[in-house]
């Protein structure tokens, strides 16, 4: 069986959760005068006022442009409505809307006009084909009040209609995260914030986006700092030959040509989404460099993305400072639940089968022979191949952009979590349900304070973690006194944090095939492999 070649449930499944139900908001208004007029909101169910606005808007496939005036999204006239979705498949339709660029503001009571308040932004994950504001877990409101800041939750548009525009332009998705920041320096003094003190958070894809952001020049002078989640840095950036490929796959599944906007305009968005998924399933039939789970994401155009931000090209001079963590068993959800569901064990020849086919030959037989993914031959073959699988993705890229980020310049604070919140759509994953198992996703209810019942450790995680947000949003330093130290990355030691319960004596995560002798040398990345 083929290790994460049907999809990477941890980052694609999101396209099976659908918007999270919210409280029902007291009967209390609020308005707040911006400089694009009166913004309507309501008091959120968790204490915070909440204001969902339009913040750009755009003619398909063409780039969105930053709203002139404040409006309710989806022609809303109740400020309690939420924003629908952006298009997505596996979801409702009636959830979505194709004018979907908009965002929720989350402002503490207490913070007036005048305050110079923080902002922090968080960019929802879901391969870039799915997820919204209001999926599970992402009310700001605990998190603004714990932080003291502003939260503002963005939808960008997603899939195809994000990255696949017919006439070859790229990265539609990523000027509509641009604008959700240029309207945001606009509107947050009015509700007394500082525009100068946006910092950037988010999770998986999210957080791939906001590499996407450090990577574009023209949205540097847009934020300050930034948070990043589980990004699947093995991924890198899609090259200009593969998006063509997937271009014109694309094209020819909606059989429209590149300038007949008529033949684009009058497709439903189920033509659209129909076409999207009939591309995605057969995306790496057509390039093995595509992304596995992750088929369309940003490109490096050299346009708006300048660089690839690895470690193929020479890395540019950087200066923002950087949160970079990872969950302890990111990939558990696709080996556990997609690739070897049941009860097991699966025979130990699996993980040299799953690994030459994930990653061919050369690079197998590197790992076979090193003392990093030990096969136990009367074991589980999912216990080496789930380290394989996080270490591959995400945390060894991750620790190799953290020290290259270092050595240009940046500063870099490296973590990992090893306790976390069962997302919803880990529930049914034995493996991620089990006692000490920290799977993809299971950060973000930690970092929102929105755990369901939440176990004392889950609720001294989330103070501290909201400690460490609020501290770095203020002094882009998330150490504060009463808190462990948090040792920055070197360009030699990145000095990867444990947050939760401690496994190791020093309270840092070993560093094992992480070395960077290792993966990214020995063993090369996918972004290496393929010169992408």
């Amino acid at each position: 069986m083929v290790v994460f070649r049907v999809v990477l449930a941890l980052l694609a499944v999101l396209t099976c959760v659908t918007s999270a139900p919210r409280s029902a908001a007291p009967p209390q208004d609020i308005s707040v005068l911006t400089p694009l007029g009166t913004a309507q909101g309501t008091l959120d169910a968790d204490g915070a006022n909440r204001f969902a606005v339009r913040y750009a808007g755009a003619t398909r496939w063409q780039s969105s442009a930053v709203v002139t005036e404040w409006t309710l999204p989806n022609g809303a006239s109740d400020p309690a409505a939420l924003p629908l979705q952006c298009p997505q498949t596996s979801v409702d339709a009636s959830t979505f809307a194709e004018d979907c660029l908009s965002m929720i503001l989350y402002v503490p009571v207490d913070i007036a006009p005048g305050s110079n308040a923080s902002t922090l932004v968080w960019i929802h994950g879901g391969s870039f084909d799915s997820g919204s504001a209001t999926f599970p877990g992402l009310d700001g409101s605990n998190l603004a009040i714990a932080t003291e800041s502003i939260v503002a939750v963005i939808q960008y548009r997603l899939g195809a209609l994000g990255l696949l525009p017919p006439d070859g332009s790229t990265n539609l998705a990523v000027q509509d995260a641009i604008n959700a920041l240029i309207f945001l320096g606009q509107v947050v003094p009015s509700f007394g914030g500082d525009s100068s003190k946006i910092t950037l958070a988010g999770q998986s894809a999210g957080a791939g986006m906001i590499r996407s952001l450090l990577a574009a020049p023209s949205a540097s002078s847009l934020f300050q700092s930034a948070i990043l989640q589980s990004d699947p840095m093995d991924f890198g950036f899609t090259s200009l030959t593969t998006q063509a490929l997937l271009q014109s796959t694309f094209n020819d599944l909606i059989s429209c040509s590149p300038s007949d906007t008529a033949c684009q305009m009058s497709l439903t968005l189920d033509d659209i989404l129909s076409a999207q998924a009939t591309l995605e399933d057969e995306a790496l039939g057509l390039d093995p460099s595509v992304a596995i789970g992750e088929p369309l994401h940003p490109v490096l155009d050299h346009t708006l993305i300048t660089t690839p931000l690895d470690s193929t090209a020479p890395f540019p001079k950087v200066s923002k400072p950087l949160l970079l963590t990872n969950v302890r068993n990111e990939s558990a959800p696709t080996i556990y639940g997609v690739e070897f569901p049941g009860p097991g064990p699966f025979p130990a020849e699996d993980f040299e089968l799953s690994s030459d086919a994930l990653l061919g030959t050369a690079r197998t037989e590197i790992l076979m022979a090193s003392p990093f993914y030990p096969v136990d031959p009367n074991g589980d073959s999912r216990v080496p191949l789930q380290v394989l699988g996080t270490d591959y993705i995400w945390r060894c890229p991750t620790w190799t952009f953290a020290r290259n980020w270092v050595a240009n310049g940046g500063t870099a604070h490296v973590g990992m979590f090893t306790v976390g919140a069962t997302y919803p759509l880990n529930d049914g994953i034995d493996d991620c349900v089990a006692p000490g198992a920290v799977c993809h996703q299971d950060d973000i209810f930690i970092v929102f304070g929105t755990t369901p019942n939440p176990t004392p450790a889950q609720s001294a995680l989330t103070t501290e973690m909201q400690a460490r947000y609020k501290a770095f949003l203020a002094s882009a330093d998330p150490n504060e006194p009463g808190l462990d130290g948090w040792v920055p990355a070197t360009t030699t030691d990145v000095h990867a944090k444990e947050f939760g319960v401690l496994t190791t004596v020093d309270g840092e995560v070993p560093v094992l095939a992480c070395d960077p002798s290792f993966w990214g040398q020995a063993v090369q990345y996918d972004y290496q492999f393929f010169d992408l």
